[in-house]
């Protein structure tokens, strides 16, 4: 599958690990991904995040996963549908980390098993948007997966990342309209250009 990646694709990824590196994290998520994507410039994914506006909100998205995390990961949709049944997660939150300190429910404590390795593993989640890009460029008959590619497959994955990210104005149609100018996601099939 890696061959298929484009140059700005590979370095989203080394970006990625990079990402999870200056944050201490003992793996690379999705997080790490996009936060890698917003850094990448030319090709279409840098246009869409620009048009967006995704560049100048970085570190409200930041503050967003901040809160993502500390929250045990759980999107906005999944407090407010816990909220309906009466269940105040932010009253949980802070109940949790007066006993075990702040950022105790911080989903990306884990253990730091590439320490032993000398790298940092790529979290499922992470692993499943990489996967999807692939899916993503079959979709759109593309032989080749491009940063475009991966930020689609962001936006598709449901989880904290995508929340985010449309909580920001960036859906997945959103996404598709300033990539390509439609939200179909197969328009424009049989484009095989390397990007």
């Amino acid at each position: 599958m890696f061959e298929r990646f484009t140059r700005g694709a590979r370095a989203t990824v080394k970006g990625a690990v990079a990402q999870a590196e200056r944050a201490g994290a003992g793996s690379v998520t999705e997080e790490h991904l996009l936060l890698a994507l917003l850094e990448q410039e030319g090709g279409r994914a840098a246009f869409a995040v620009t048009a967006l506006g995704l560049h100048d909100r970085r570190s409200a998205l930041e503050a967003s996963f901040a809160e993502a995390r500390r929250r045990g990961g759980l999107t906005r949709a999944d407090t407010e549908a816990l909220a309906g049944l009466g269940i105040d997660v932010g009253e949980i939150v802070s109940r949790v980390e007066e006993t075990h300190g702040e950022g105790a429910l911080d989903a990306g404590r884990g253990g730091r098993r590439w320490w032993w390795s000398g790298h940092r593993p790529f979290t499922p989640g992470a692993k499943t948007v990489l996967e999807n890009s692939l899916r993503a460029a079959l979709g759109r008959g593309d032989r080749f997966i491009g940063e475009e590619h991966l930020l689609l497959a962001l936006t598709a994955k449901p989880g904290s990342v995508a929340d985010v990210l449309a909580e920001h104005g960036a859906t997945r149609t959103a996404v598709l309209r300033a990539l390509y100018g439609s939200d179909d996601g197969a328009a424009g099939q049989g484009h095989a250009q390397a990007g």
